[in-house]
């Protein structure tokens, strides 16, 4: 969606889906939250039609998170619920900060996302595009899917997150494990089943390499099969993302017959109907 669209076309688009659950204002930089850094985004959000927006800046850039400037935000923009969130991976090198960051604001956060983006090197997230593609080469494809889910599993059970990112991230660069994909992430989803936790349904899949939703439609039956619930999300690193391909998204839920998403506040999930 381009910026020019007007506000009135993208809340028609949108009317359907609500809700962004995974933003990233700072990018990949430390950017210290401002009023001038976060307003464009809900200005975004409005013009889209969402009225319900987490920033989920990854966990290594916490030092610029500002909980009195998301406050002071919500005071200017009482029609959208903004909460307060972070992204937490599994980075070799800042990761163990980022828990304990998590940890100690817990009460101050509405919402975790928990995510995989390292494999077995510790110097390259495996999902940069193009690079990150070298460590796929040559290897045994369903090899890196169970070693990949195993880790997904390991952030499920650190107990500090309420909803998986990317679920399927791992097929980022095309790469499709010979084993169907239900036997390799069932018993990922009955984990997280299990400690009543949310996978998010992703458009950034569509506009990566594999160009495909994340998660899979396989993996979304399988999921749903399970009982466990859906945030919607962009994974936006720049504010005329938030929303991106929600009306194909809003397809895709319509075929699948998805009728609920979760929202969250204070970690509390809320199932709300999607028109």
């Amino acid at each position: 969606m381009r910026e020019t669209d007007s506000g009135s076309q993208l809340s028609t688009i949108n009317s359907q889906l609500f809700s962004d659950y995974h933003s990233h204002p700072q990018g990949h930089r430390v950017r210290p939250y401002s009023q001038e850094l976060l307003q464009p985004w809900v200005d975004h959000a409005r013009k889209s039609g969402l009225t319900d927006i987490a920033f989920t800046d990854h966990d290594r850039y916490h030092e610029g998170v500002d909980f009195g400037e998301i406050d002071r935000l919500r005071e200017r923009n009482p029609d959208v619920k903004i909460r307060a969130g972070i992204e937490l991976d599994n980075d070799p090198e800042t990761s163990a900060a980022g828990r304990k960051w998590v940890e100690k604001n817990r009460d101050r956060l509405d919402f975790v996302l928990g995510s995989v983006h390292y494999l077995e090197r510790d110097d390259q997230m495996f999902d940069s595009v193009p690079t990150g593609a070298e460590q796929f080469a040559g290897r045994d494809i369903d090899k890196i899917y169970a070693d990949y889910f195993r880790r997904i599993r390991e952030m499920a059970g650190t107990g500090l997150i309420d909803c998986l990112s990317h679920l399927d991230l791992v097929k980022i660069h095309g790469h499709r494990p010979k084993e169907k994909i239900e036997a390799l992430v069932e018993e990922t989803l009955d984990f997280i089943a299990e400690r009543g936790l949310c996978i998010e349904l992703s458009t950034a899949g569509w506009r990566k390499p594999v160009n495909e939703l994340y998660p899979s439609d396989e993996i979304i039956r399988l999921a749903m099969t399970k009982g466990i619930g859906f945030t919607t999300a962009s994974d936006a690193h720049s504010a005329v993302q938030l929303g991106e391909n929600y009306e194909r998204l809003a397809e895709k839920m319509a075929e699948m017959g998805i009728k609920q998403i979760c929202v969250f506040e204070k970690h509390k999930m809320q199932p709300r109907m999607v028109q």
